[in-house]
């Protein structure tokens, strides 16, 4: 039973976690993924009104909405969970995981497919927002605060707004840091290289100005300066 795999993953996933009752009854993500898939059940019964209803209860007691028509698959986790949004026509594969502040969202009002793709084994990280009909590769991880609003081929990791992949190819051994803030996205995102060159270039002019020989007719201008200040 899916319901069974979710609960069970969250031990994977969480060392915090401490035991089954505590997962049902603490972890709002863990809840809103139990609703969801009893929603899921009577959105394609057609029971549409009652789906949504139900989904509508689940939102204002979980703080997490997940249109009933989503398309979500085994073993996913919502961490920590509040003001997490999945669309209605979003789809989520396997063994996927998201922190609290994520969007799944469209970028279109047509009635068709404009919510993304995510493919088996995608971390997506807190805060990060997944904008229209686009894919996520196998193993895609996503730093938290990105934007991305185009697709991303399968293993890459993507942090920035908007979203620029960083790293290539990232192995299952590596380690995902769900608020982008490691060594390893810092000494990757172009962004980031740009203001540390900056910083250590005023840190170098402001050493070299400290060296240079002042006369005692700029001492006596600075002190003046500073007094009608």
């Amino acid at each position: 039973m899916r319901i069974i795999e979710d609960v069970k993953s969250v031990f994977d996933r969480d060392p915090a976690a401490r035991n089954v009752f505590e997962i049902l009854t603490c972890y709002s993500g863990v809840q809103a993924v139990i609703i969801y898939r009893l929603t899921h059940l009577l959105w394609g019964y057609k029971l549409f009104w009652l789906a949504r209803f139900i989904s509508t209860f689940a939102r204002w007691f979980t703080g997490i909405e997940i249109h009933p028509g989503a398309v979500i698959g085994r073993r996913f986790f919502i961490d920590h969970g509040m003001g997490v949004v999945i669309g209605e026509t979003a789809e989520i594969g396997d063994d996927c995981m998201m922190y609290h502040g994520v969007t799944l969202g469209g970028t279109s009002w047509d009635k068709e497919k404009r919510h993304p793709t995510l493919k088996d084994g995608v971390v997506i990280g807190a805060g990060a927002k997944i904008l229209g009909p686009i894919t996520l590769g196998y193993n895609v991880r996503v730093g938290s605060n990105s934007v991305v609003v185009r697709s991303v081929d399968d293993n890459d990791t993507v942090v920035g707004i908007p979203g620029r992949v960083v790293k290539k190819k990232a192995s299952e051994s590596d380690t995902f840091d769900s608020y982008a803030a490691s060594s390893s996205v810092r000494s990757n995102d172009p962004t980031i290289q740009a203001i540390d060159s900056i910083v250590e270039r005023l840190a170098e002019i402001d050493k070299k100005i400290s060296k240079l020989p002042v006369d005692s007719d700029s001492k006596v201008v600075v002190s003046k300066i500073v007094e009608n200040k």
